[in-house]
C-alpha cells in the first residue's frame, strides 16, 4: 500500500481541504487499485484538527511533540508498520494535485523532490506583488531543480528505512533525510510533474521553514530597495 503522511499543528482551518485533496489520488490511473491511506499527525493540537481531519477521512495520529521531524517520522513508522511500500509527504496548508502519487511513482525512483507553487500572496498584503516577482525570479519550478519540501516529497520505504529516517528536528528534517539519501547513493529525481499548491502564511508552524523563508525573501527585497534609492 501507498501511506501518504501530513504533520499538523492547530490546522483546524485548512485541514479538511488538505485532506480531501489527497484522498483524491486513490483512486487514479496508474495506482492499479493499490490501497491508499491518510494518516494526519496531530502533534500537540489544541483546536478542532484532529476531529476534522478524521470527519474528512484521515487516519489520526496523536503525539505531543511540537516538533515537524518527530511528527513526520511518527506517521513514517505508522504507515511502515501498515504495510506501506512508499511515503507520500505534504503538509496541512498545501493542496496537492489529482496526480500528485501517479507523478511520484512513474519516476521510479528511491525518492522524488517535488516543487511547490503558491497561487495567492494576499496573506502579505502590501508586499504580495514584490513577494510574487521576488518567487518568479528566484525560484525555479522545473525539473532538474535542487529544492526540499516536506509538502512535496516521495519515497520508497526501503529507501526511507536505509536512510535513517527523520530526525527529530524542529526545522530542515526533509532536507536532511535527502542528504542522508544522497550518502547512501540513493536514485534522488528533483522534478516539477508531482504538483502541489502551498499557502504563503505569514506564521510559520515550524520556525525557518517556508513561512519564514518568504518573510526573509521580504527583508532582503525591501533592503535591497532601500540601498538602492540611497
Amino acid at each position: 500500500m501507498i501511506g501518504i503522511v501530513i504533520p499538523a499543528h492547530n490546522e483546524e482551518e485548512l485541514i479538511e481541504n488538505c485532506v480531501a485533496h489527497a484522498r483524491a489520488c486513490v483512486h487514479r490511473q496508474g495506482l492499479s487499485g493499490e490501497p491508499v491511506e491518510v494518516v494526519v499527525v496531530v502533534d500537540a493540537c489544541t483546536d478542532a484538527t484532529a476531529v476534522l481531519a478524521a470527519k474528512a477521512g484521515a487516519l489520526t495520529l496523536l503525539v505531543d511533540a511540537r516538533n515537524v521531524g518527530v511528527a513526520r517520522a511518527a506517521g513514517a513508522e505508522f504507515m511502515l508498520a501498515r504495510g506501506a511500500r512508499w511515503l507520500a509527504f505534504t503538509d496541512a496548508d498545501t493542496l496537492v494535485s489529482p496526480d500528485w502519487l501517479t507523478d511520484q511513482l512513474a519516476l521510479d525512483a528511491d525518492a522524488v523532490c517535488g516543487t511547490v507553487e503558491v497561487s495567492d500572496w494576499s496573506p502579505h498584503a502590501e508586499h504580495a506583488q514584490l513577494l510574487s516577482r521576488h518567487f518568479a525570479e528566484t525560484y525555479r519550478d522545473a525539473d532538474d531543480h535542487r529544492h526540499v519540501h516536506g509538502a512535496n516529497l516521495g519515497i520508497s520505504a526501503v529507501a526511507y528505512l536505509r536512510a535513517g529516517g527523520f530526525q527529530p528536528l524542529a526545522c530542515s528534517e526533509d532536507v536532511d533525510l535527502i542528504a542522508s539519501l544522497e550518502r547512501i547513493g540513493a536514485n534522488i529525481r528533483w522534478s516539477a510533474r508531482p504538483r502541489v499548491c502551498t499557502s504563503a502564511r505569514r506564521v510559520a508552524r515550524a520556525s525557518g521553514g517556508f513561512a519564514d523563508a518568504l518573510l526573509h525573501a521580504i527583508a532582503q527585497r525591501l533592503h535591497g530597495l532601500a540601498s538602492t534609492a540611497a
